[in-house]
């Protein structure tokens, strides 16, 4: 036992001799060790802390109303973890922060060559987070002619899940500089319109009520609120048919 250990300390001793310098610091292979747990127990922290917060915001939540909000501040709560940590671990690791201006001008290079994407579309993260303009649940339809439920805002990208439940990611900048049309921004509820036609003279009244009552079967319409009760509309004449819509509201749950 006593050998080994006395293996081990000559091999950390001579490990220090194995360093590189970047600029004026001088980084050997010991920090590095003691990087990657230390990136594991900040990737760990932002996760549990993002966690905490949603948890914590389900909790004191009004129904479902303030959970957006509990998962904006999760979000940037991890990254301000991530951050922060990052700047910690590298002080205690003997790396002076203040020194990493030729770090700082390679990603400023690295930036101007092609990572500018992902940092807008991390901005754009940012600012859909603060600005709660979209938030989890809310269903979008892209400028590009994505629609679907938003499901995820992550750091890149937003995952949207169309009504065929294809999950498609797409750049948080895109929210952010194209046009979007959220259908339940302030509203909980949304209106669908289905179209069908029937033969020339078909009662209209008789299709008015086979419409409403085959809608009142369907789970999630909305049949209890006489604002947004189901109706009927005829809409055109067509070549062979009446054209009409079943004008129906469904709630978001």
């Amino acid at each position: 036992m006593d050998e080994l250990t006395k293996t081990l300390e000559r091999a950390w001793q001579w490990s220090e001799s194995l360093a590189f310098t970047v600029g004026t610091m001088r980084i050997d292979v010991r920090q590095l060790v003691l990087l990657v747990p230390l990136v594991l127990l900040i990737l760990l922290l932002g996760r549990f802390t993002e966690r905490a917060v949603q948890r914590l915001g389900k909790r004191f939540a009004n129904g479902d109303a303030a959970y957006p909000a509990a998962y904006a501040f999760g979000r940037i709560s991890k990254y301000v973890v991530l951050v922060l940590g990052a700047m910690i671990g590298l002080d205690m690791m003997g790396l002076d922060v203040s020194k990493l201006a030729l770090v700082g001008g390679a990603i400023g290079v690295g930036i101007g060559f092609g990572l500018q994407n992902i940092v807008s579309n991390f901005v754009s993260g940012i600012i859909l987070l603060t600005e709660r303009s979209l938030k989890i649940g809310d269903f979008v339809d892209l400028q590009s002619g994505v629609r679907g439920k938003v499901v995820e805002i992550a750091m890149r990208y937003t995952r949207v899940s169309t009504n065929d439940l294809v999950d498609i990611l797409v750049p948080n900048s895109e929210f952010v500089n194209g046009r979007v049309t959220n259908w339940t921004f302030d509203e909980f509820n949304r209106r669908i319109r289905v179209s069908f036609g029937v033969a020339y003279g078909t009662d209209k009244e008789q299709v008015k009520a086979a419409g409403i009552a085959a809608a009142k079967k369907i789970e999630g319409i909305i049949v209890d609120d006489p604002r947004r009760a189901p109706d009927v509309w005829l809409v055109g004449f067509g070549d062979s048919a009446l054209n009409f819509e079943l004008v129906v509201w469904v709630s978001r749950k």
